[in-house]
């Protein structure tokens, strides 16, 4: 098999041929058809986060090892099954693959949130993932089928399992209701997901927040009732007006940097909901008053559940979601893909098809 590998962080990923591994007892090994590209994938490249106070907070001092296959979202052919697996799936049945992998006895895994284990095996970030012809997934259990239609091909299918589930877990996060007004911050392929679901299943007033017009765009067509570019014009006060001067019920950050969450601390509205998603990093400076007097709730949220997963790709197959791939690349291209998201030329989401 062939697999695009980060052999040491910050280099151009190396295309290797590996053994092809045979799956036992419960594994699965899955043909790759697509692999999304994440931003997190960036992070795994250049080997770290930005931390608290300029630190930088490295990878391979939260458990990662290289060499590395990343790539976390995941849709393919299954090709071969362990004896365990056999039955419960079949050869060239169509799939995605949930990578958010835990070691099953934590509190969070007991309660079905395998995404928060405490120690998680996450393909594609503590084991080989996508940006290979094939991936060997440890159990069946992380497999969805799904049935290509009109609605939904393996290039939408592959962004489920990471862009479209985080603004899934965001948007529900947020506690929504059809009378509230939403921020998005960043409308990038998470943000447009974010506004689809918030017009769709909850019907909120959605305000979208970006630097590129060409997003901001896309993001109205995507749902959005009114787009801002705050390169362009004072976000705080261009928000303030149109909630008349009360500010959002809810912010979802996509960015996560200390001048955007800084910025959402501003217009936020007593009771309101902040959302922090993005991994772009950087340190808060909270005002502790603030606090117990505007009664807001602060909000981590980091992917989704494999249930959660099971009720996208129900939306997805009915087209009620549209996830956006604007951009395909060839494995041997993956360092292109990765360069062209970090330049921000990825509209919607990037795709790598080995």
């Amino acid at each position: 098999m062939k697999a695009s590998r980060i052999v040491k962080p910050k280099e151009e990923l190396q295309l290797q041929e590996l053994k092809t591994p045979v799956p036992k007892s419960s594994q699965v090994l899955i043909k790759i058809a697509s692999s999304g590209v994440c931003h997190s994938d960036i992070h795994l490249w250049e080997g770290g986060y930005d931390g608290p106070e300029g630190k930088f907070l490295k990878t391979v001092d939260r458990g990662v090892k290289y060499p590395l296959t990343p790539g976390h979202e995941i849709a393919g052919f299954v090709e071969d099954l362990g004896e365990e697996a056999t039955g419960k799936f079949n050869k060239n049945d169509k799939v995605i693959v949930y990578p958010w992998i835990g070691e099953g006895l934590c509190p969070a895994c007991i309660e079905g949130e395998e995404n928060l284990c405490d120690k998680p095996s996450s393909l594609g970030v503590y084991q080989d993932g996508g940006y290979a012809d094939h991936v060997l997934v440890p159990s069946y259990r992380y497999l969805v089928k799904i049935n290509e239609n009109e609605n939904i091909n393996m290039d939408v299918a592959a962004t489920l399992p990471c862009s479209s589930l985080t603004a899934y877990n965001a948007v529900r996060n947020a506690r929504l209701e059809p009378y509230h007004n939403l921020v998005v911050v960043g409308a990038g392929g998470l943000g447009l997901m974010a506004i689809q679901l918030a017009k769709a299943i909850f019907g909120a007033r959605i305000i979208a927040l970006d630097l590129d017009n060409n997003k901001l765009k896309t993001a109205k067509e995507n749902g959005a009732d009114i787009i801002l570019n705050s390169k362009k014009e004072d976000p705080i006060k261009a928000i303030m007006e149109l909630t008349s001067n009360l500010g959002a019920d809810a912010v979802v950050d996509f960015v996560n940097s200390s001048q955007s969450v800084q910025t959402d601390m501003q217009f936020l509205r007593r009771r309101a909901n902040l959302i922090l998603v993005g991994l772009y990093g950087g340190e808060l400076k909270l005002n502790l008053i603030a606090m117990p007097t505007k009664a807001f709730r602060l909000i981590g949220s980091y992917t989704g559940t494999l249930n959660e997963l099971v009720g996208l790709v129900s939306l997805a197959e009915r087209g009620v979601i549209n996830p956006v791939v604007t951009d395909r690349f060839k494995l041997e291209e993956a360092t292109q893909a990765l360069s062209e998201l970090k330049k921000g030329n990825i509209i919607g989401r990037g795709v790598i098809n080995p």
